[in-house]
């Protein structure tokens, strides 16, 4: 499920098949092979059309992509990419019709979803968005035993210096949620910002939305670790050589920031594995420092976190995991 253009769906799409699957509508169906249905949920309710049927005491569910009718009950496997959203038909054109449009969609969607004999990846939608939000999954990191920094959630000015003082002067500050915003129409992300005291004296806007701190983590390298199902694969990114990416490798300066696979210790990798677990997903992709000292520190998980970039720059087989992932959805 995802839109597209989306370049990781496209790489698990050749992984599928090399496996011998074939996707429907655009291959020829090869014998024995696994049909995948590629479908972004925002060609509805514009483009294609769902049907939840009860009747004589059974269920029916149906989805009409236009061109194709799928029995929903035959889905064994789903993985929730990258959609769209629904977007109601072109034809609607009152921005408040289109909204209202919009919700009764993702309602219905949420229902027939709920109802699918499937596994999910990266979980239920309900598992997913628990599990990304920052102050559950940190709980529960430090419940598992991950080392983890002095860290507060607050928008009280006095907490903010209260925090900057108990690091010494060595802080930083993240967004809640990291998901990019829109201003005046142009997408913008916040990234990882270090506290200054000319920050505190502008303290009192933190008052307006809750922000992150946490004391600054010397490191020798980070780590995106990626976990599928049972999998866990890990790749380092070293920015020390980058201004510009130094404090949040997302700037992804990548002439000047090297990455490689790491083999994590096993009982750090049990314990991603159990993580990812433990708050109902089946896959995400956590954050880590490795310290000058060689500690493994915590920072977050992404309950859909971004995998392409490790996968091209590291050569991590992450299209490979979750094709079989995928596939061994039929033999559940």
């Amino acid at each position: 499920m995802s839109a597209r253009g989306d370049g990781a769906a496209e790489r698990v799409l050749a992984a599928l098949r090399r496996r011998g699957a074939h996707l429907v509508g655009a291959d020829e169906p090869a014998a024995g092979g696994t049909p995948v249905l590629w479908w972004d949920n925002g060609d509805y309710p514009g483009r294609s059309r769902v049907t939840a049927t009860f009747a004589g005491g059974e269920r029916r569910l149906v989805l009409d992509t236009g061109g194709r009718t799928v029995d929903l009950s035959r889905i064994t496997a789903v993985w929730r990419s990258r959609p769209s959203g629904p977007r109601a038909a072109a034809a609607v054109t009152d921005p408040s019709h289109r909204a209202h449009a919009r919700l009764q969609a993702e309602v219905m969607l949420d229902g027939v979803w709920s109802l699918l004999d499937a596994r999910w990846l990266p979980g239920r939608r309900a598992d997913e968005l628990r599990a990304h939000n920052k102050v559950f999954h940190l709980a529960r990191a430090v419940e598992l035993g991950f080392t983890v920094p002095d860290t507060t959630y607050t928008n009280d000015p006095a907490a903010l210096a209260e925090a900057y003082e108990a690091a010494h002067g060595r802080l930083v500050a993240k967004q809640i949620a990291s998901d990019r915003f829109e201003v005046d129409g142009v997408q913008h992300r916040a990234y990882t910002t270090v506290v200054t005291r000319r920050h505190l004296t502008s303290r009192h806007r933190v008052r307006h939305e809750p922000v992150v701190l946490q004391p600054y983590v010397p490191k020798a390298v980070e780590l995106r670790v990626i976990v599928v199902g049972e999998r866990v694969l890990a790749a380092e990114i070293d920015a020390s050589g980058s201004r510009a990416a130094r404090d949040d490798w997302r700037h992804y300066d990548n002439d000047r920031v090297r990455y490689a696979p790491h083999a994590l210790p096993a009982d750090v990798a049990r314990r991603c594995a159990r993580l990812v677990a433990d708050v109902g997903l089946t896959y995400a992709a956590l954050d880590l420092i490795v310290t000058p000292g060689g500690e493994y520190v915590f920072l977050e998980l992404n309950s859909n976190g971004a995998w392409g970039f490790v996968e091209l720059w590291a050569g991590l087989p992450v299209s490979d995991a979750i094709a079989d992932w995928l596939m061994d959805g039929e033999e559940q």
